[in-house]
């Protein structure tokens, strides 16, 4: 087999680089992921616009098994040719938010304080295939994998997590179910998994908002079952949901926007008396406008998510599995692993037209 592996390091503000990276030497605990198919991230994004350490970007992750050691085999419970998707995190398995299952917390999956998780770790800690734009990708002892079925596209699987924090949010989090009316700000990746999400679980209403400039991603929320679209530029969304709903407003709603303070006071606007509001994308700004009084009245529940559980990704996985939506028309671009720089360009609105999900599939010839 091959002893190096090609990969794409964002060597610097907006640039990456192909470099060669000899492959990990076997052992009975790890593994090596060969990837199928990766799925670009806002949070590719943003790491690809900064300055920083080199590092091989890419966490949405489908791959099959091309090596693995008897312990790691038996631990996650595959063998060498099976599929799979990975969760950025690895674990410590040992501290308090491991132990309840909280692990996208545990203070080992965060690269800021010397953590690792996949798709954010520099090269320069060993064995340096620590994100998805590669040909391989090295599997830590404590890598958490899910089983994905063959007859699963990869343009669908490269889903799986966004869908999972679309189910983390909306159902074990936000409580959607039959009869509940939901507002989503934002028609962007996470909002349209959360739209997913919120049909999948039987919500009687769900209302996509976004600006003049994602008209082609509010249109897609209504093919993927969105039963209203708001254009925020051109109607207030609280009378428009006052509108549809008869006064009562939405019990559930979130905000996955990637910039500014409107949309906060717009979704507790939003809100009806005992709703809840979540807010899962940082606004790295404060937000001074903001009426805590309404939240009193209306006795609301607000709540930061972030990220997804075992549990959600697995349904996301048989979500995916089962057929029921038509997830490929989310895929707009799928690139080679040579072309990753045009697509965290694209992803990021300043490449080709149109991006709505993007790929990289080392696999593919340009």
């Amino acid at each position: 087999m091959k002893r190096t592996s090609l990969a794409a390091v964002a060597a610097g503000v907006q640039r990456t680089e192909l470099r060669e990276f000899d492959l990990p030497e076997a052992t009975e605990d790890s593994g090596l992921l060969r990837i199928e198919t990766v799925g670009v991230c806002g949070t590719d994004v943003s790491y690809y616009k900064k300055s920083q350490s080199p590092r091989i970007l890419g966490h949405h992750i489908v791959g099959f098994i091309e090596r693995v050691g008897e312990k790691a085999a038996a631990r996650w419970g595959v063998k060498e040719g099976d599929r799979v998707a990975l969760e950025e995190y690895i674990p410590c398995g040992q501290c308090s938010f491991c132990r309840i299952g909280m692990y996208r917390s545990c203070p080992s999956t965060d690269p800021r304080t010397g953590g690792i998780r996949y798709g954010a770790t520099p090269v320069d800690r060993q064995p340096s295939l620590w994100g998805g734009f590669s040909e391989f990708m090295y599997l830590h002892p404590n890598s958490v994998l899910h089983a994905m079925p063959e007859h699963v596209l990869p343009e669908e699987a490269a889903l799986t997590l966004p869908l999972a924090n679309g189910f983390e949010w909306m159902l074990l989090q936000g409580g959607v179910g039959p009869g509940k009316t939901v507002v989503i700000q934002g028609p962007g990746q996470q909002g349209l998994a959360c739209t997913l999400a919120a049909k999948a679980a039987g919500a009687e209403c769900v209302i996509v908002t976004g600006r003049s400039t994602s008209m082609k991603r509010l249109e897609l929320s209504r093919r993927l079952g969105a039963d209203h679209i708001v254009n925020i530029q051109a109607e207030s969304l609280e009378d428009r949901v006052h509108e549809i709903t008869g006064g009562r407003m939405a019990d559930v709603v979130i905000d996955v926007t990637s910039g500014g303070s409107e949309p906060v006071i717009s979704s507790v606007a939003a809100a009806g008396r005992g709703g809840m509001v979540m807010f899962g994308a940082y606004k790295y700004t404060k937000i001074p406008e903001f009426d805590i009084d309404s939240v009193i009245t209306k006795t609301l529940q607000l709540k930061g998510v972030r990220g997804h559980s075992y549990t959600s990704v697995q349904m996301a996985v048989d979500f995916i599995a089962s057929g029921k939506f038509p997830l490929r028309i989310m895929n707009s671009h799928d690139f080679a692993l040579e072309e990753t720089d045009l697509a965290l360009k694209t992803a990021g609105g300043e490449g080709e037209p149109g991006p709505l999900l993007v790929t990289v599939s080392p696999g593919k010839k340009r």
